[in-house]
């Protein structure tokens, strides 16, 4: 794997990391459940972040999400 490719895939875990800290916290402090846009935002880093490591780039499926 390259250089910039680890790079890349570390970046990208990092923000992953700091999103479910801020979700984490709003989920203890209010007792409440993240906005659906949150988890959506979430799902698409991991999803990019595989893409990244297996290399193939999937079709956009159908959202999963009712907006």
């Amino acid at each position: 794997m390259s250089t910039s490719k680890r790079e890349e895939i570390s970046s990208h875990l990092r923000y992953i990391r700091q999103e479910l800290r801020d979700l984490d916290q709003i989920l203890t402090e209010d007792g409440l459940v993240p906005e659906v846009t949150e988890l959506k935002e979430v799902y698409n880093s991991l999803d990019a972040l595989h893409q990244l490591l297996t290399g193939k780039v999937k079709k956009k499926p159908k959202p999963e999400f009712d907006d």
